[in-house]
């Protein structure tokens, strides 16, 4: 599917149809985490299971981290 951005006041709009949103199961409510490569945009509902993971994620590499930041950096050298 190819889109074009809209215009939406000073700014540009990418508009999502109705059925690719239930396909993620957002709707026009939802929020959105957007990343990028440099050259790609990913686009991803907040609280779907690929965001949970992340988060838990980075939670435990912080907390890794924390703990082992010591040991980590003498292993370093």
């Amino acid at each position: 599917m190819i889109k074009k951005l809209v215009r939406h006041g000073n700014s540009r709009a990418l508009v999502i149809d109705r059925p690719i949103l239930e396909l993620i199961g957002a709707n026009e409510n939802s929020e959105f985490t957007i990343t990028t490569n440099g050259k790609s945009l990913t686009i991803t509902p907040v609280g779907s299971a690929e965001e949970e993971r992340r988060l838990a994620f980075e939670y435990a590499l912080e907390e890794a981290n924390r703990d082992w930041s010591g040991a980590l950096k003498r292993l370093a050298e």
